[in-house]
């Protein structure tokens, strides 16, 4: 298969007359018919300092005829639109133009599309101006449009590298992670479909509280379909009034990026008790809500939250609330949802049919039995024996802190002004060491990690650098903070995040007796999820030990390729290397 083709002008007119003589009639080599008289994919973008870094509005295309679409773009879109006005009034703003031999029109878009996820997630690209999405099914040659779009990429590095950097960082990237643009499967699909009728339905009525459920384990694909349907509403010709809220930091940060880049709004993105309290307040209804985390949602008052319950806050305030759910990962006490009314909001969702639950796992790469290991380990609270040694999947459990820091640090190899060579691995664990946000311990050290005379910083305690490399974020999620190797991270700071290689500290509350996992609470230091809950039957009940499995669940699913372990308590430590029979 031949290389692709990239041509360079600059975006003016100057640069259409030079375009245009190509075009003309005339002698062409074989290059230049690629490039003219076959369909192509292109990037626009101006190039301009803001502060210490390069800041680029970028957009992003696929046409049948180069020439025509870009004179369309310089002199009729101006006059509608104000970013393409912002590109050609810049003093210098540039056009690649992409080509190959094999470019049909179902491959540009498939490119096109490819193309708007990375871009979308280089730090230095600060609006991206084409939004939409084109998802090709099977075309031919499909199966050579990755190739094609690898070479493509690469290429266009070695022009500029602070546009398009190398593509193995930015697939590390939480913001990558959690684009509309990557692909959706069939059953994502198909949950699309369903959840798009259910808004357009929805949408020709008054009436709040249209409920869509969305289910699935950590790794179902769960928040790229919200992230896709939301990035298709809002750019709708509707003008919907919609919202995305969050109740967790670090997540927090990833959608206000992506919405920044993409032009979602400013207060697109928000945490539910600030859209609950100013909505209320204003008594202000809305079209749609979408719930990412849900499970995260508080079902009772805190001292910046007066309501009972922010799910019920929502219906009233939405016509249609999207909420993804897994209640295998609420983590505290306020966010508990009994039973009785976790299976009315199932049965509601339901009735209606709008309750999905997606059943792909594509987080861990991981043979079937090594995952059924590790979810018997969480579910069943049992340790069996793996007797196949998995070829995707690195599964190890070491004797001592120090071995799984040495080898998690390994397989991090992070060069901080460079990349990362096996991409984003952290050290992460059960929530059995004090933590406060603010203060130090009694010793007026940071708050830490300790095992022995084996310590680490616990939770956001390293203060962070700025970078040398221009391709990196400053406001990167816990994760993707470099110095982060450093610390040991709990489920509040890798809650939602993938990492590569998860390295798991199983804590004294974890132990295993009489042939079985059990929970301590005495050794569990997270206050919210020890206390008591009072139910709506006046009853109190703790919620420790299920709460404590959940936890157990966010640490042990975030490994994409590998989970490494330590276990505080020797009895679980050595049923667990004794389980590794390979």
């Amino acid at each position: 298969m031949k290389d692709v083709i990239i041509k360079e002008f600059e975006y003016n007119q100057a640069g259409l007359d030079e375009l245009k003589e190509k075009t003309a009639n005339g002698e062409k080599n074989l290059e230049e018919s690629i490039l003219f008289e076959y369909p192509t994919v292109y990037i626009i973008n101006d190039d301009k300092k803001d502060k210490y870094r390069q800041k680029y509005n970028v957009y992003v295309g696929e046409t049948n005829n180069i020439y025509q679409r870009t004179s369309q773009h310089l002199k009729d879109d101006i006059k509608s639109r104000e970013d393409w006005e912002l590109l050609l009034k810049a003093q210098q703003a540039k056009m690649y133009v992409v080509g190959h031999e094999h470019f049909n029109k179902s491959m540009t878009l498939d490119l096109e599309d490819k193309l708007m996820l990375y871009m979308s997630s280089v730090e230095s690209v600060k609006a991206l101006y084409n939004r939409r999405t084109n998802q090709q099914k099977y075309y031919y040659p499909h199966e050579e449009a990755q190739d094609i779009f690898n070479s493509m990429w690469n290429k266009l590095n070695k022009k500029n590298s602070i546009l398009f950097p190398d593509m193995a960082l930015l697939q590390n990237l939480a913001i990558f992670k959690a684009s509309p643009f990557h692909k959706l499967t069939e059953e994502q699909l198909f949950a699309k479909e369903q959840i798009l009728t259910t808004v357009k339905e929805a949408l020709k009525k008054e009436e709040t509280g249209q409920l869509v459920m969305v289910s699935g384990e950590a790794g179902a694909g769960k928040t790229v379909l919200m992230s896709n349907i939301f990035n298709e509403l809002v750019n709708g010709k509707e003008n919907l009034k919609i919202h995305l809220l969050v109740n967790h930091d670090e997540q927090v940060k990833v959608y206000e990026q992506i919405s920044k880049k993409l032009g979602w709004g400013e207060k697109a993105v928000l945490k539910p008790t600030t859209f609950i309290n100013n909505h209320q307040k204003q008594n202000a209804k809305v079209d749609v809500v979408f719930v990412d985390e849900a499970h995260l949602l508080w079902t009772q008052g805190k001292q910046s939250y007066r309501g009972k319950n922010q799910l019920d806050d929502l219906l009233g305030l939405a016509k249609v609330v999207i909420i993804i759910f897994d209640k295998n990962q609420v983590l505290n006490t306020t966010q508990i949802v009994e039973e009785k009314k976790l299976e009315l909001l199932e049965q509601k969702a339901k009735e209606s049919g709008n309750f999905i639950h997606l059943k792909n796992q594509m987080r861990m790469d991981a043979e079937k039995e090594t995952i059924e290991w590790i979810r018997n380990l969480i579910d069943e609270q049992k340790v069996t024996i793996l007797r196949k040694k998995d070829e995707k999947y690195d599964l190890q459990v070491f004797d001592s802190p120090y071995e799984l820091e040495e080898n998690i640090k390994k397989k991090n190899k992070l060069d901080v002004d460079s990349d990362y060579e096996n991409g984003i691995s952290r050290m992460i664990a059960t929530y059995d060491w004090e933590y406060k946000a603010k203060g130090t311990d009694e010793d007026g050290k940071p708050w830490r990690v300790k095992i022995g005379d084996w310590e680490k910083p616990w939770n956001n305690q390293i203060k962070r650098k700025k970078r040398k490399n221009k391709s990196i974020a400053y406001d990167m999620s816990w994760a993707e903070q470099p110095e982060t190797i450093e610390e040991v991270g709990s489920t509040y700071t890798v809650q939602g995040s993938d990492l590569n290689y998860a390295g798991v500290i199983i804590g004294p509350s974890v132990k295993y007796r009489d042939g079985k996992i059990v929970f301590d609470k005495e050794k569990h230091a997270n206050k919210a999820a020890l206390y008591n809950r009072t139910l709506s039957n006046g009853k109190k009940q703790s919620f420790a030990e299920e709460l404590m499995r959940n936890e157990l669940n966010v640490l042990l699913t975030r490994g994409v390729h590998g989970l490494y372990i330590y276990a505080v308590d020797d009895e679980l430590r050595k049923v667990l290397k004794k389980a590794l029979q390979y």
